[in-house]
C-alpha cells in the first residue's frame, strides 16, 4: 500500500526500483503479493510471454493465499472478458469485438465526438472557472462509449461512481460493492436487449450468444469491460495530459501556436503521464526469469507501464515532456496480445479535446496549485479526482 505523496508522484519511486529492483516483490493492500517490473525492455517482454497467463486460475493458489475476497474479486474481474483469457480463447473473443474499434470505424466517429465537445464546452463557456474532469474528462468517452454500446448515458453518474469503486484496491468493500452493481446493471440491461435489441455492440454480442460464439457469461463480462476500458483511459488521458500542459505553460503555448503538433503531442502525454499506471494481472504458468529473479509458478506478476515509460534506457530525458519527440514507442496501451482493443478511439478523443480546448480557451489556465490537486487511489489507474482550471477569455467567433 502507498502513501498518499507518492500516489501523488510515483515516479521517484518507480525510478528507484528501476535501479535497485527492477523485478520487486511487493505485497499490496489487502496481502496480495506480485511481482511489480519496471524497466522498460523487461516490460514490453513480460507483456508478450506465453508464460505468464492471464488466466486467474493459475495464480489460484497465490490469489487464495491472499484471503478469500481477492480470490473472489480478482476471478470475478477477469473472468469471461478478454483481459482473463488466453489463446485460444482470448482469440476468439478479440475478433468478435475488434470489429467495432477498427481505424475506419474509428474516424466515422470523429463527427460525433467533435459535436460533443462542442457541447459540453458550449455549456461551460460563459463561466470563469470549471472543473475540467466534470466539464469534459469524463462526460465526453462516457457518452462516446455508451452510444456504442447502447446504454442510457443519463445513468452516467451511476457507472463513474462504480467504476471508480471497482478500480480500487482488492479487499475494500467498496470495490465489491461497485463491481456487483455495475454487473447488476449490465445485466439487467442485457437481459431487456435480448427482447429488444438495436443497432448496438451489447446487441450484437447478444446475437453472438444466440449463434454459440459466446456464452451468456461472456456477453455480460465483456459488456462491463467494454464500458470501465471504453471511458477509463480517456478520462485519464486528458485529465493528466491536460495538467501536463498547464503546469509547463510554455506547452500549451507552444501546442497553441503550432496545433498541428496536437497528435504527436498526445502521444507524448500518454507516454510522460499516461492513464494506465499498471497493467492488470499476468499469473506465471511455470517458474520464469525476468531481468535475473525467478518468478516462482503461480505468482502474479504486475507491469508497471507508468514506470517503464519514464525508463531513461528507452526514453531521452524522460520525466520532461517533449512536444516533438520522435519515435515514441510507449507501454501506454499495453503491448502484444492484449493490446488496448480501444487505442485507437481513445487517442481521437483525446486529440479532439486537447484540440478543442486549445482553440477555444487559448489562456486556459490551472485554478489551483498542482501540488493540491487530488490523484484517484486506484490498482490500475492514474487520474485525477478534479481538475479545477481557469477558461480565460474565449477565443473570437470564426469570420
Amino acid at each position: 500500500m502507498r502513501d498518499q505523496p507518492t500516489v501523488a508522484d510515483p515516479y521517484p519511486w518507480y525510478a528507484r526500483l528501476r535501479t535497485e529492483a527492477p523485478v520487486c516483490r511487493v505485497r499490496q493492500e489487502g496481502g496480495l503479493e506480485i511481482y511489480l517490473v519496471t524497466r522498460y525492455e523487461d516490460a514490453r517482454r513480460a507483456l508478450t510471454d506465453p508464460r505468464l497467463s492471464k488466466n486467474p486460475e493459475v495464480g489460484a493458489e497465490t490469489l487464495a493465499a491472499a484471503g478469500e475476497h481477492t480470490y473472489r474479486a480478482v476471478a470475478v474481474a477477469l473472468a469471461g472478458n478478454m483481459l482473463g483469457t488466453d489463446p485460444p480463447e482470448h482469440t476468439r473473443l478479440r475478433r468478435l469485438l475488434s470489429a467495432a474499434f477498427t481505424q475506419r470505424r474509428v474516424e466515422g466517429l470523429r463527427p460525433r465526438v467533435q459535436a460533443i465537445t462542442d457541447g459540453l464546452l458550449d455549456a461551460v463557456s460563459g463561466r470563469r472557472e470549471v472543473d475540467l474532469m466534470d466539464a469534459l474528462a469524463f462526460p465526453l468517452p462516457i457518452t462516446v462509449i455508451c452510444e456504442l454500446l447502447g446504454v442510457p448515458a443519463a445513468d452516467r453518474d451511476d457507472f463513474r461512481r462504480w467504476t471508480t469503486a471497482s478500480l480500487l484496491p482488492y479487499g475494500r468493500p467498496a470495490q465489491a460493492d461497485g463491481t456487483r452493481a455495475l454487473n447488476e446493471y449490465l445485466a439487467a440491461l442485457i437481459k431487456a436487449k435480448r427482447d429488444r435489441p438495436s443497432d448496438d455492440l451489447i446487441s450484437a454480442l447478444i446475437t453472438a450468444s444466440a449463434d454459440g460464439r459466446l456464452s451468456a457469461d461472456e456477453v455480460l463480462a465483456n459488456a462491463v469491460l467494454l464500458l470501465i476500458a471504453g471511458h477509463e483511459t480517456t478520462v485519464n488521458l486528458i485529465g493528466n495530459g491536460v495538467l501536463a500542459l498547464l503546469r509547463e505553460p510554455h506547452l500549451w503555448r507552444e501546442l497553441r501556436r503550432d496545433p498541428g503538433l496536437v497528435p504527436g503531442a498526445v502521444e507524448e502525454l500518454l507516454r510522460y503521464d499516461g492513464p494506465v499506471e499498471r497493467a492488470t494481472s499476468r499469473f506465471a504458468a511455470e517458474d520464469v526469469e525476468i531481468a535475473g529473479v525467478t518468478v516462482p509458478k503461480g505468482s502474479v506478476v504486475i507491469v508497471a507501464l507508468g514506470s517503464a515509460d519514464r525508463d531513461p534506457e528507452r526514453f531521452p530525458d524522460p520525466d520532461t515532456v517533449d512536444l516533438r519527440r520522435g519515435e515514441n514507442p510507449h507501454l501506454a496501451f499495453g503491448h502484444g496480445i492484449h493490446y488496448c482493443l480501444g487505442a485507437p478511439l481513445a487517442r481521437m478523443e483525446g486529440q479532439i479535446a486537447i484540440g478543442t480546448l486549445l482553440r477555444r480557451f487559448p489562456d486556459l489556465a490551472l485554478a489551483a496549485p498542482a501540488g493540491a490537486l487530488v490523484w484517484r487511489e486506484s490498482r490500475l489507474m492514474r487520474g485525477l479526482t478534479a481538475l479545477p482550471v481557469a477558461l480565460g477569455a474565449p477565443a473570437p467567433a470564426p469570420g
